[in-house]
């Protein structure tokens, strides 16, 4: 195979129509087909919400979850890559709401049929995908968008029935009520998962209100503090700490009781001045239990109403030692009413509206502030205040949440903690390993049970049917499979949505049973990718059992709590083992100037056009290098990607050289790829090579630990040492003229060093690997290729090349340090050992004319510059303003020429009559004179005038 000189592409232009080359050749299909079934690398991919937009997030993770898959299949694993999309829940929604429209879930129904409602959803779902496949594809990741299997699909929703069903027959999912997170404009329970996943917590502006509860006939006060003053007309008793310490003090004319450790605190003006009060006596918080008070609002009749109750959950870190509690609206609150059969009032509806009362039908948070105001004015509060804090929203719709007590079906997490534990300690490995029992192992710790049932629409149905018999006991179906649908009802439907399966009902044993209106959290869908993608256990079964548990997974951080969480949570709790054995878990990228990404900040540079400025592979790489791939947070800027292409573009100046010299000599390879060391002669030769065996061996081990960042750390220094070394130091041996042994080897060695690095590249610059082998190599693919072997690696060899440049390192310094050019010829450098083979090498890069060895010596540069020594360096100056002549001329790299040098200083015409060989030898010069006729240039050497004349021999 010959080469051609200038064949290199801009990146863009081979980026692009490799994406094409890749598609119509099938090579990633064959990628795949071409290993064996038996020897599979299983690879869950987390699908997105359709209904998102391809960003510098989501990019990350289609990095991550290419360049792990593309190693092992050069590993010789069959590695299927499907993507997955999640359609259903609130994202869904709230698109679908925006497009059409609508302001309240009321409206649903009412001003739109749900029938209309979800056929919209649905249609979105199929409108919104063509983006995604573009920009993943030009990130150049590989994976079958044609088989993607939808969480909306038929076959996928019934293996979720068949999962919810075993959970259920297993007694892991239970119907009850809990105080959960809610949002009153989706109206619909919300995942606390969901909430710290996307960080959907806003500061926000309360009243910090201080509120009176008068003692039964008695003048002094409990003195409470809430920032949700809308929950008061639900209160229905009070909270203290029974070894608190509490104070009854005189203030104002009032008698007020609070914790005696923020008596201070509390018991200050609108400008937070300490007033003046007198502590009429101390007592405990067990002296207040069992206490009655007069309720704020209207009574409510009731056993247990407007008492002290003792709670554990009362401290003095805030507030006033003395908690209300409204069972309605609060979690300790609900947990505490039900330990004491404390009444629960309920007082606002599934909107967040008021049921009744001054407030009828207005949202709570719109007039939080205003019943403060008025319990202020009413004189049922002692003062308000302000507070700033940080407060819950809608991670879809950003609505303020509330919290509020909800019947729900639930998922006993508690009961299967230990397992999920113990199977995280035995059976996955987490990247970086700080997460495993870090922020996951906490996860599972602290994890309430799960709130499996949305009040919504568009979504898996829960398969849950409901009856009572004329006695009125209540009766529950729990349906597993359309096919047991069929058969209880004798009907079956082409789509088990809503509201069609809602229609669906049936009689047993004289009970007639009606589906109840919730479906399913997204996260229970989401957490069955591993069966339901295969439809299983309905089809499938040997290829999904094959395929359990996976091998691999990748996500950003916020997953931990969510994706990866739920994944564990169903699939222990269907099969008694953890769904993946290695995960790499990513921090978030944040905008150039350290924020959150977000057009309102003009933080980041749109993806695509970054990939088109840059390349697709300089951001891949960029992103695998960085502390992402360590779990932490990367601000990304375009400067860093732009220094990540200049560092790459060495690649492309080694492929000019060599293509460039192998033009020009007609050098052709002979088509076979083998590692050339043992016929190698030049140490240089030796070198490099053992260099990229080192390089291919240090990936592979790090690789093999899911340890992307380590892999990829020495691969940019190794195409620098192949580049400003190797090839520097070789260039004479291309240049000169005779095609001995020699030259030959020099050849083969970059080529082959460049070919195999075109492998090590692979998985992290899939782009500029499959170029550079291509146009190296004529091969089909570099991608098809298995990972390269570990030839010959000389250590010591390398060992002795690393003294030898920390030498010239050092030599360097001493020369910037005496303000002495390279180009000066020096006397000499001491140093305390060295290799014969490399003397000559050390005074090539240090320009010095003796290395002398002293083993109790340190480095030491003779820098005194005698004229002799003086004219040489001026020699080497003339020698580089002659070749910038040359290009400047156009003239080709191996053009003859005729020179003429001249000048009016005596020190520089000596120099040049002196070495007058040197500069014709080292210039392609046929005839050296001083006559000057033609285009002159005039340059300065050494502040000296020269003119110089080039012409074409």
């Amino acid at each position: 195979m010959k080469f051609k000189s200038n064949t290199r592409r801009r990146a863009i232009e081979y980026e692009k129509d490799l994406v094409n080359y890749w598609k119509v050749n099938k090579t990633f299909e064959k990628s795949v087909d071409s290993r064996s079934k038996e020897n599979a690398f299983v690879f869950y991919d987390g699908p997105p919400f359709i209904t998102g937009v391809p960003h510098h997030g989501t990019l990350l993770s289609s990095i991550v979850k290419d360049a792990v898959p593309r190693y092992q299949t050069m590993k010789g694993k069959r590695v299927e890559r499907v993507w997955g999309w999640d359609c259903h829940g609130l994202p869904a929604e709230v698109f679908t709401e925006k497009k059409l429209g609508i302001t309240d879930k009321r409206d649903i129904g009412t001003k739109i049929s749900l029938e209309e409602y979800i056929t919209t959803c649905r249609d979105n779902m199929v409108a919104t995908g063509d983006l995604w496949e573009d920009t993943i594809d030009r990130i150049g990741r590989w994976v079958d968008f044609r088989g993607a299997y939808k969480t909306m699909d038929k076959e996928y929703m019934e293996s979720v029935w068949w999962a919810f069903k075993t959970l259920y027959d297993k007694g892991k999912i239970y119907e009850g009520e809990k105080v959960l997170m809610y949002c009153p404009h989706d109206a619909t329970p919300i995942s606390k998962a969901e909430v710290a996943m996307d960080n959907s917590y806003q500061d926000v502006t309360d009243p910090s209100l201080y509120v009176k509860f008068k003692i039964t006939d008695s003048n002094v006060y409990l003195l409470a503090w809430t920032t949700t003053p809308w929950t008061l007309s639900a209160n229905t008793a009070l909270a203290v700490g029974k070894d608190i310490d509490y104070v009854e003090v005189k203030i104002g004319g009032e008698s007020l009781i609070l914790a005696k450790d923020l008596a201070e605190k509390v018991l200050t003006d609108e400008k937070h001045q300490k007033l003046d009060y007198e502590i009429v006596k101390e007592l405990k918080g067990k002296d207040l239990i069992g206490k009655s008070y007069e309720p704020l609002f209207d009574a409510q009749k009731g056993e247990n109403l407007h008492k002290v109750w003792s709670g554990d959950f009362v401290s003095t870190e805030e507030g006033t030692g003395i908690v209300h509690i409204a069972p309605a609206y609060g979690e300790d609150d609900y947990e505490l009413a039900k330990k004491n059969n404390i009444p629960m009032v309920m007082t606002t509806n599934e909107e967040g509206e008021y049921l009744d009362g001054e407030w009828q039908g207005k949202n709570i948070w719109d007039v939080n502030k205003e019943i403060a105001k008025t319990l202020k004015a009413d004189h049922k509060a002692w003062k308000i205040d302000y507070i700033r804090h940080s407060y819950p929203h809608c991670h879809r719709c950003g609505t303020k949440l509330m919290y509020r007590a909800h019947p729900s079906w639930f998922m006993d997490v508690d009961g299967q903690r230990a397992e999920m534990l113990e199977q995280n300690d035995k059976n996955i490995n987490w990247f970086p390993d700080h997460i495993k029992h870090g922020r996951y192992q906490k996860t599972v710790e602290s994890a309430p049970d799960w709130n499996l049932s949305r009040d919504r629409f568009w979504a898996t149905a829960m398969p849950v049917w409901k009856g009572s018999d004329k006695d009125g006991k209540e009766h529950i179906k729990v349906v597993g499979s359309y096919e047991e649908l069929k058969k209880l009802s004798g009907k079956e439907l082409d789509d088990y949505h809503r509201p069609w399966v809602d229609d669906i009902t049936f009689t047993e044993n004289g009970v007639e049973y009606k589906r109840i209106d919730k479906v399913l959290d997204c996260w229970f869908e989401s957490g069955s990718m591993p069966f339901a993608q295969f439809h299983y256990p309905f089809e499938n079964k040997d290829k999904f059992e094959s395929n359990y548990p996976g091998d691999f997974i990748a996500e950003y951080v916020g997953q931990v709590r969510a994706w990866f969480y739920y994944l564990n949570a169903v699939n222990v709790g269907l099969f008694g083992e953890a769904p993946f054995k290695n995960v790499i878990v990513t921090g978030t990228i944040m905008g150039s100037d350290g924020r959150k990404l977000s057009k309102s900040y003009g933080n980041f540079t749109d993806p695509n056009e970054i990939m088109d400025k840059f390349s697709a592979d300089s951001l891949r790489y960029l992103l695998l290098q960085s502390q992402l791939l360590n779990g932490e947070d990367f601000a990304l800027n375009d400067k860093d990607i732009g220094d990540i292409a200049r560092k790459l573009s060495m690649v492309w100046n080694m492929y000019d050289f060599f293509t460039l010299y192998a033009d020009v000599d007609g050098w052709e390879w002979d088509g076979k790829l083998h590692d050339p060391s043992e016929n190698l002669k030049n140490p240089l030769d030796k070198w490099v090579v053992s260099r990229v065996h080192q390089l291919g061996q240090e990936i592979d081990q790090h690789m093999a630990k899911y340890d992307i960042p380590n892999a990829i750390k020495p691969i940019l220094p190794f195409i620098d040492d192949a580049s400003n070394w190797y090839v520097r130091r070789s260039r004479k041996r291309f240049w000169k003229s005779d095609n001995d042994q020699d030259k030959d080897d020099a050849y083969k060695t970059l080529h082959y060093v460049l070919v195999y690095l075109s492998q090590l590249l692979a998985p992290f610059t899939p782009f500029l690997a499959e170029e550079l082998y291509q146009k190296l190599t004529g091969g089909e693919s570099v991608h098809l290729l298995s990972w390269p072997e570990v030839g010959e690696i000389d250590e010591k060899l390398i060992a002795d090349m690393k003294n030898v440049r920390d030498y010239i390192t050092e030599g360097l310094a001493q020369r910037a340090k005496a303000s002495i050019k390279v180009r000066q010829p020096l006397k000499s450098i001491q140093i305390p050992e060295i290799a014969d083979q490399y003397v000559e090498v050390l005074k090539e890069e240090l320009n010095v004319k003796e290395v002398k060895v002293d083993s109790k010596s340190d480095v030491i540069i003779d820098t005194d510059i005698t004229p002799e020594l003086r004219r040489e360096g001026m020699m080497r100056e003339v020698i580089r303003q002659v070749q910038n002549t040359r290009k400047q001329t156009g003239l080709e790299v191996d053009d003859r020429i005729v020179l003429s040098l001249a000048t009016d200083d005596d020190e520089l015409k000596t120099a040049i009559s002196e070495h007058q060989d040197e500069i014709m030898s080292e210039t392609l010069t046929k005839k050296l004179d001083n006559t000057l006729v033609g285009s002159i240039t005039e340059v300065k050497i050494d502040g000296k005038r020269l003119d110089i004349l080039i012409e074409k021999a």
